[in-house]
């Protein structure tokens, strides 16, 4: 082995282990996120945590917010990897392939749903961190686009509702969002003892949620004629 070719493998072997020690600083960010909340978490907790110095860290990230910011990212790119793979399953035959992955990605660990929500909202408009959250949306209308694409394709073969597609999407965001939140509510959530049950019963609503056949439109203005009528009855 040459000179160059073993400085080349220790440049390598230097870079895994700088790699390896980001990871751990997210990994241990993020359990400590979870388990205090935002603002209790700081950078030399973090260093604690993951057994580094304080000094360490800002090698990596340069500030807190950053840190923040790599959580958003790596789990919307964690749901952009399983939603693509959903939506190749779907155009390959299997229709609920797409919501079964982005149901998958999105209720598996509720709490770290949740956090990120929580960060989205808190790093939305921060300078510091302008051209990552435009990545993140960059992401999202990439998806987006990519579901617009597979929904018109489902709804001429006659599986889905023809709706407009965002229809589609968005209830099944609707869907995930509004499991997280009952997951945790202290009033509804706190009755349901199954509740990773819960969760999975929810994703099932969700794969077949807008298929051919749901959409009754007379049923909205017929409760509302319902409900008029037993007004004027109970008056009289």
């Amino acid at each position: 082995m040459s000179k160059n070719d073993d400085s080349m493998d220790k440049i390598r072997e230097k870079k895994k282990r700088f790699l390896a020690r980001e990871e751990r600083i997210i990994e241990k960010a993020l359990q400590l996120l979870i388990r205090d909340g935002i603002d209790k978490v700081t950078v030399s907790a973090i260093a604690k945590e993951a057994g580094v110095g304080k000094g360490t860290v800002y090698k990596h990230f340069l500030t807190k917010t950053e840190i923040l910011v790599r959580i958003v990212l790596d789990y919307e790119r964690s749901i952009t990897n399983n939603l693509r793979i959903g939506i190749e399953k779907t155009e390959a035959g299997d229709p609920g392939a797409a919501a079964r992955s982005y149901f998958h990605a999105r209720l598996t660990n509720p709490a770290l749903d949740r956090l990120v929500q929580q960060l989205e909202s808190r790093l939305e408009g921060d300078r510091e961190v302008a051209d990552q959250m435009e990545e993140l949306h960059g992401l999202r209308r990439s998806n987006i686009d990519a579901l617009n694409s597979m929904i018109v394709k489902l709804i001429d073969k006659g599986v889905l509702e023809d709706v407009p597609p965002e229809y589609h999407y968005l209830s099944c965001w609707a869907l995930a969002q509004g499991a997280v939140e009952a997951y945790f509510n202290v009033s509804y959530g706190a009755d349901v003892e199954d509740k990773e049950g819960f969760l999975r019963f929810v994703a099932n609503i969700g794969i077949t949620m807008g298929n051919k056949g749901q959409l009754l439109d007379n049923i909205p203005s017929q409760c509302l004629i319902n409900v008029t009528e037993s007004l004027e009855t109970s008056e009289s």
